[in-house]
């Protein structure tokens, strides 16, 4: 039996260190045993990888968690392979990580190195978190956060302990509750409410006589008992304000000495409660009974209040006093221009100053010389920079003269300029004032005549007209030591959509002072600054009481999470986690930001936040709540299947591979658990809210939820109000309490309830409901449908692999819903069976007498008379593949249903999932990489040729067809439907409304069998088959799960069979893997096309769909750019020896062909692919074993040897000789050195419709001077950019976009490359000849040209003729013309062009000649070039093609553009100025080149040595694939696009993916591994 695996999840970084996870949001499951993994991944050319370090807090197992203490784990840097570093999690908690990692290299346009200080620099990334949740246990059972029921008691309503305590106790376990969720324990302050707490350290001694001794043998026999873990507000906020230590500590408050901006607060509430204690005596009214006696006394707040404290002092500036320093300063020469000075460009008595307006000098004084400028202090606080404003005057009159200084007039004008200043500030004093009265006014009218508020009666001294924002500590022997100041402290409360980044006391904030705060005066608000330091008493008094509340306590109930500073709130839950590493945490927090959500519960660890279904308002936003909270949509994908169990790709050895007992795992998106409650204790109750009897389906609605449910003591007895905690005084009572255990209410033998008129409240209900609730959780019913209608609100909740369920019928009853009865259609559940548990009605008795004969019980909390009634006639029918229920006509508001679900006949459990991912290495495993290509690829063009027109890709109705056949087309649509879980997609819609698509599947890989000739799809195509039949019988709605389950299984087992198959690139990273993946695209059968006219052999695809068959599938110039890195990086030498034995059969007038035409009609119009096929002739046989041998294979030559005479194929001159690739290289060199002149064969509009006559006309020859080769006219374009004008009504038709006649640079390059090669060669015995012939054969003149001495000659001529120097001083010793160059320092396109203008351009295709032939250029030349290019001519993605200053520059493709634009119509401009891919590539490997060896300093004998800056060099390089890597991953086409408009915008006419543009970057890893 195998052993099982270990988990690992997978948590990517980014370039920049931070998670690649939705949101940051790293939330992972409890620690296990064995541990299980947490890996950190990224790519080991990422930035973070230079000399980087990820340093996390999680601790080692057996050590303690320090939230300072942070590891060092070293990121490697490898260009071609991830970087990996598995963390074991072995305890709970809250955790961060960071990166560190030196500064990035940066690109130099010399060959100095960087400052070793600025290369040294280290970098940090932010700080990130990621939270393991606790190991819930309940007598050493483990459960699942979401089988938490939790039930809210008030410990003051408790009664007598313990004996009282146990009865309610022993009820909350029978009710199927397993924590309790205590309101604070503590010693109560004189409000006597449980959150006003007298002595954090003292439990409340009326209850707990033994104090902690009592507690501690509660929490042992709740749980031992009754089942019942204990949970704990903690109060950190606030404590009471009678609390005897504030005493001696009162500098744990807010006060005028610790926060001197609350001076004016204080005033002005000091003043309010006198004007309150006045207000008879100033004849105002004082009992009010009408909005007009409120606004009577607001109004005589002006001058009652606000001018008689002269409030406005604290915002205005002292004139006077500011006038007099100002001028003492300026007499003096005390003068400071400020930072940014007058804000023109020099300063001193300056015309423009002088002119300013007076309302432009007070803007300067305001802005620049103001200080306290937006903060409220004392009177007066707001000064003018005495410095600063002397620096104005000295503007505005000079320098300071005694003799001529008009000190007085002076003074006038600075009077002005100061009353300016004040104006806003005026202003701003009105704004608040009106605040204040706008406050004062609402908070008295709710609190004295709103239907909803407290009615609080006259105002008198104890109950004024306004709370009181301070708590005024007496004066006594022991505060008498303290600055009196110390003792007005700041009362704690809320204000109305605050910021909860922001501390509302705090110096940024006058919630104070605006009257903003709903205080709560028996809570003095705690001070504790940024860190210990600030208040080290506080910190450590609130971390003992913290502690010995984790001592105690399962779990917190953070008080206020909100209002608690984020460093406060980290610090003591670290400290209790100390003492309970596994602490449930869930707070009360209410930010109204979704992101402020997410930032505190991955700052604190979070377990959930609290949320409330009583907050709806109506069955609508119920309905949504539960679907917020209910669990995934039923048949949710399975997203771990992503990787599932897949090999990892970049493992080159067995304790680092794929043969790790492993089970992958994403980290999933996913939104903050919560602890959904029925109704909290705060909050108003079903009989206030809604009707009464909404209490059970209200109840019902929670405990459907796929999260933890709560409740609160009162709820289930169906209490008439909410508890006022500070003021009642009754304590419970519950018939549940009063029963024993096994008594009370018994279920029937349907599983209904059978009640008895009288019995009170809906306690056995929720027993069946909790049990329910526990259940679904630890079986995983995790995936949830709501449906709303009307009043009904339906839930149904189900196992995802058992596909067992619940489903519940609420009947909800809110406010407007009266006495309805409103009737719900039959249900249908589709291939669903369902059987009746329980049907009930909740009746109650919600008058107003019935309420106020409960309500008027002095000593007991009492419930509303109530009962719970079975409703009979709820029918289960089934109906063919259906089941329908149908409720009776009596199933009032307050009614439930409670059904089991299930599918019926073949159980489609877990062992159906096993089923599908069973099998399908073997499979898969036995497929060639040609069977590949079909399974995963092919396009529509290649699937109807291979099919005579009648298969192509499917198409999915209301989306697109895929873009392939096979499962890549499928997978690359259904991925980010998985990740998102988008069942609304119109492919799910589309496999819910017929299986197509499965017999599309099925059907086509039979066809491949018996049709097309892939045996090696028989096994495979049985697997598909078996697993599709397998699901065809489930219910539609769970289709989309059970096929996207199959296609990512089949999907991902095919890739890792073709990345197994792709040695030279196996171990790679996923992005090196991608590229390579092209290989298998690109690469396979199609009737149309072939390598040779005589039989089917795999050919090289240019691209797809756009170069999919027939004549435009293989190009020769493309193949051979794309076949060193699809074909022998990849390891598939086999399939490039065949294309470049094609091509050597195929080679005529010393060049091969562009288009290959199967071998049957060749078209030899390209003057650069014949050096690109040697090459890779020289690469193959670098990189190949025994690759030179290749040179002595025989091809069979379809035209004659060195004769230009056309005949068709299957003339019998047709390969009827042959030729070594020896003798054909041989050949293209003698034909070159000769000199080529020939008319294209079938030179006409058959041949080409849109060339002129003299475009067929070719001619190459070598200038011997140089040893440059030149060809081409103007009427032709036989480069890569070989684009031809094609309109008439542009008037382009016939003139090329770019002929590049001349010597093109990247051909001087090739052939400079392949002279060396083959002069090598030579000297090693491997290749018979030493050079060519030149001359004339008729005068037997012929002369004989070594290739070494024809390399010689471009080496010494190429950067003379290419290079346009940076120093025009150096013009002399290049061939240029001084006055057709725009931009020095870079190389010329062209060399002695038709059109000299030309030669200048720059382009990318110096770059392939860097990369092939790197002796040819200077290093700083080489440098400078390449930072020019990278700064003009690099894009997102690729190469601009032209540089963007040239008045060609035309970035914009449009082929079908017909306009009378000569530049661009028919898409002209292809090559002036989109950003094609493929050159990126032989840039960055010149790149890469260059500056390992600028880094490594070894000059000129840069090639003996590799220096040791290579790691810096990929990872520049590496950095500029951003938006490649971005692409192929997006990519529906999962490759690389052919290009792009100019900035990287998409370009509708790119071939989507194009063979050469991933191949050149494989060159580039290959490259990086040969410096490795």
């Amino acid at each position: 039996m195998a052993s099982q695996k270990r988990e690992v999840y997978l948590l990517p970084l980014t370039d920049n260190g931070s998670p690649d996870v939705p949101r940051e949001f790293i939330s992972l499951p409890p620690p296990t045993d064995p541990p299980y993994i947490l890996r950190f991944v990224t790519e080991g050319s990422s930035p973070i990888c230079r000399r980087g370090s990820l340093w996390a807090n999680i601790p080692k197992e057996g050590k303690q968690f320090e939230k300072d203490v942070f590891t060092e784990y070293k990121l490697i840097h490898s260009s071609t392979q991830a970087t990996e570093i598995d963390i074991p999690i072995t305890a709970p908690g809250a955790f961060a990580f960071y990166v560190t990692y030196a500064a990035p290299p940066s690109l130099s346009a010399s060959s100095s190195l960087i400052p070793r200080e600025k290369s040294q620099e280290q970098l940090r990334s932010q700080t990130h978190y990621l939270t393991i949740s606790p190991r819930v246990k309940l007598n050493d059972t483990r459960l699942p956060f979401t089988s938490l029921s939790v039930i809210t008691v008030l410990s003051k309503f408790m009664g007598q302990y313990p004996t009282d305590w146990d009865r309610h106790l022993a009820s909350i376990s029978r009710r199927g509750y397993n924590m309790v969720h205590f309101t604070p324990l503590m010693a109560r302050g004189e409000s006597n409410s449980p959150y006003s707490i007298f002595d954090p350290l003292a439990f409340d001694p009326a209850c707990f006589p033994n104090g902690e001794a009592d507690v501690a043998a509660l929490v042992k026999r709740m749980e031992g008992t009754y089942g019942l873990l204990a949970l704990t507000d903690v109060v950190w906020n606030h404590t009471a304000n009678n609390a005897s230590w504030l005493l001696e500590h009162p500098e744990a408050g807010y006060s005028v000495a610790t926060a001197p901006w609350l001076e004016a607060a204080l005033e002005l509430d000091t003043a309010l409660l006198r004007y309150s204690k006045q207000l008879a005596k100033l004849g105002l009214p004082v009992d009010f009974k009408s909005n007009e006696d409120v606004v009577e006394v607001v109004n005589g707040i002006k001058g009652n209040v606000i001018d008689k404290i002269r409030l406005w002092e604290y915002y205005a500036v002292d004139v006077q006093r500011d006038v007099e320093r100002t001028i003492q300063a300026y007499v003096s020469d005390d003068v400071r221009i400020p930072e940014g000075g007058f804000g023109v460009d020099t300063i001193g008595p300056l015309q423009e100053i002088r002119n300013w307006s007076l309302k432009e000098k007070a803007s300067f004084i305001r802005e620049r010389g103001l200080n306290n400028n937006s903060r409220i202090l004392g009177r007066h606080s707001r000064d003018v920079d005495a410095a600063v404003g002397a620096a104005l005057l000295r503007a505005l009159y000079g320098r300071y003269q005694k003799e001529s200084s008009d000190i007085s007039q002076i003074r006038i004008e600075l009077v002005k300029i100061l009353d300016e200043v004040n104006l806003p500030l005026f202003l701003e004093f009105d704004r608040d004032s009106q605040e204040i009265f706008d406050q004062v006014f609402n908070r008295v009218k709710y609190q004295r005549l709103d239907d909803n508020g407290p009615k609080l009666g006259p105002i008198t001294e104890e109950n004024p007209l306004v709370e009181t924002y301070f708590t005024r500590l007496p004066v006594n022997g022991v505060t008498k030591n303290h600055d009196p100041n110390s003792l007005a402290l700041i009362n704690n409360g809320w204000v109305w959509n605050a910021d909860a980044m922001r501390d509302t006391a705090g110096a940024d904030s006058r919630a104070y002072l605006r009257r903003e705060v709903v205080a709560w005066g028996d809570c003095v608000k705690l001070r504790y600054g940024a860190c210990p330091d600030d208040n080290p008493f506080l910190w450590d008094y609130m971390a003992r009481y913290t502690r010995l509340m984790a001592k105690h306590f399962a779990g917190f109930r953070i008080d206020n999470c909100h209002s608690t500073p984020l460093v406060v709130a980290e610090y003591l839950l670290n400290e209790a986690r100390r003492v309970r590493p596994d602490l449930t945490v869930f707070a009360e927090l209410f930010t109204g930001s979704e992101e402020t959500d997410y930032l505190f519960t991955k700052r604190l660890g979070l377990s959930a936040l609290i949320r409330e279904a009583m907050q709806a308002w109506n069955a609508t936003e119920l309905s949504r709540l539960v679907h917020r909270h209910g669990g995934r949509p039923i048949g949710s994908f399975d997203i771990d299947l992503l990787t599932g169990d897949y090999v990892r790709e970049n493992s080159p050895d067995h304790t680092n591979g794929g043969d790790r007992n492993e089970a992958i795992k994403h980290i999933r998106e996913m939104p903050i658990q919560v602890l959904f409650m029925d109704c909290t204790h705060d909050n108003e109750v079903p009989a206030q809210k809604r009707q009464a009897r909404d209490t059970l389906p209200n109840a019902a609605l929670v405990a459907m939820c796929a999260s933890a449910s709560g409740s609160v003591m009162g709820y289930d007895e169906i209490y008439p109000k909410n508890l006022d905690l500070v003021k009642e005084t009754r304590v419970y009572s519950s018939r549940f309490s009063e029963e024993e255990e096994g008594q009370g209410t018994q279920m029937g033998v349907k599983g209904n309830m059978v009640a008895t008129v009288g019995e009170e409240g809906i306690g056995c209900a929720k027993m069946l409901l909790n049990q329910l609730h526990m259940t679904m959780a630890v079986d995983g019913y995790d995936e949830t449908h709501i449906h709303h209608v009307g009043e009904y609100i339906t839930v149904h909740r189900v196992q995802p692999n058992t596909r067992k369920g619940i489903f519940l019928i609420a009947h909800t009853a809110f406010s407007n819903s009266g006495n309805s009865n409103a009737t719900l259609d039959p249900v249908c559940l589709t291939r669903t069976d369902a059987k009746l548990l329980s049907a009930w009605k909740l009746e109650v008795d919600d008058s107003d007498a019935s309420k106020e004969r409960v309500l008027s019980d002095k000593k007991y909390l009492r419930g509303l008379p109530s009962r719970i009634l079975s409703l009979d006639g709820v029918r289960v029918d089934g109906k063919g593949n259906e089941t329908a229920i149908t409720i009776p006509g009596e199933f009032p508001p307050g009614s439930i249903a409670v059904f089991e679900t299930w599918i019926p006949g073949e159980d489609p459990s877990e062992n159906l999932r096993s089923f599908i991912i069973s099998g399908a290495d073997e499979a898969f495993g036995n497929l060639d990489l040609i069977d590949l290509n079909f399974v995963l690829y092919r396009c529509d063009a290649e699937e109807r040729d291979s099919s005579g027109g009648k298969d192509g890709v499917y198409n999915i109705p209301n989306f697109a067809p895929l873009d392939y056949a096979g499962l890549q087309g499928w997978w690359s649509v259904l991925e980010p439907i998985v990740r998102s879980n988008d069942l609304g997609h119109p492919v799910c819609d589309n496999i819910r409304s017929g299986q197509w698509a499965f017999d599309f599947i099925v059907g086509r890989m039979k066809n491949a069998v018996e049709v097309y000739g892939y045996d090696h799809l028989q096994v495979s195509a049985t697997w598909l088959q078996e697993r599709f039949d397998a699901i065809r019988s489930v219910p539609d709605f769970l289709l989309p799960r059970y096929f996207a389950m199959i296609v990512q299984t089949a999907y991902y087992a095919a890739r890792k069979r073709g990345i197994s198959l792709l040695d030279g690139v196996r171990y790679g990273t996923h992005f090196i893997h991608s590229l390579a993946m092209v290989a298998v695209q690109m690469v396979g059968y199609v009737k149309s096309a072939s390598l040779y006219p005589d039989k089917q052999v795999p050919a090289l695809a240019a691209g797809l769909p756009h170069f999919a068959t027939d004549w435009a599938r293989c190009w020769g110039r493309d193949v051979f750019i794309s076949l060193r890195g699809l074909l022998l990086v990849t390891g598939r030498f086999d399939v490039a020896k065949a294309h470049i034995l094609a091509f050597a059969s195929v080679l005529k007038h010393g060049m091969i062909p562009n288009l290959l035409g199967s071998g049957k009609l060749p078209r030899y119009n390209s003057r650069d692919s014949v050096w690109f096929f040697l090459q890779a002739i020289q690469d193959y046989t670098t990189i190949v074993p025994d690759g030179i041998s290749l040179l002595d294979v025989k091809v069979p030559r379809r035209f004659l040897p060195y004769d230009d005479i056309w005949f068709p194929f299957d003339d019998q001159r047709a390969y009827s000789q042959s030729s070594t690739i020896a003798e054909i290289i041989q050949e293209v060199f003698q034909r070159h050195a000769s000199g080529l002149s020939f008319r294209e064969y079938n030179a006409g509009p058959d041949l080409d419709r849109q060339m002129n006559s003299e475009g067929f006309q070719i001619d190459v020859h070598v200038d011997w001077k140089t040893g440059f080769i030149f060809g081409g006219n103007q009427w032709n374009c036989g480069t890569w950019m070989d684009k031809m004008g094609e309109s008439e009504k542009a008037g382009n038709k016939g003139y090329p976009g770019t002929p590049r006649d001349g010597a093109a640079v990247e051909i001087t390059g090739l052939l400079y490359s392949a002279l060396r090669w083959v002069a090598k060669l030579h000297s090693e015995g491997r290749y018979k000849h030493e050079g060519v012939k030149i001359g004339s054969i008729s005068t037997a003149t012929m002369e004989e040209i070594t290739f070494s001495n024809w390399a010689s000659r471009i080496h010494e001529n190429f950067n003379r003729a290419y290079y346009i120097p940076l120093d025009p001083g150096d013009d002399s010793q290049h061939d240029i013309d001084p006055s057709i160059i725009h931009r020095r320092g870079i190389y010329k396109d062209l060399y002695k062009s038709s059109t000299p203008y030309q030669d200048y351009q720059l382009r990318p295709n110096f770059a392939v000649a860097m990369a092939v032939a790197p002796t040819l250029f200077p290093l700083n030349d080489a440098l400078h070039a390449l930072s020019v290019a990278d700064n003009v001519l690099r894009g997102e993605v690729g190469m601009a093609t032209l540089d963007p200053a040239d008045l060609n520059y035309r970035p914009h493709y449009n082929n079908a553009e017909d306009s009378t634009d000569f530049a661009t119509a028919k898409g002209r401009n292809y090559h002036q100025g989109p950003e094609w891919v493929w050159p990126l590539g032989y840039f960055l490997r010149a790149l890469l080149r260059f500056e390992i060896l600028r880094r490594s300093g070894l000059g000129e004998g840069w090639e003996e040595g590799k220096g040791d800056g290579r790691a810096e060099a990929f990872q520049l390089v590496s950095s500029r694939l951003n938006g490649c890597k971005r692409m192929i991953v997006d990519s529906r086409w999962k490759g690389l696009t052919e290009l792009t408009d100019g900035g990287g915008a998409f370009c509708a006419d790119s071939c989507p993916t194009q063979a050469w543009s991933a191949s050149c970057l494989l060159d580039l890893y290959y490259d990086a591994t040969q410096y490795q």
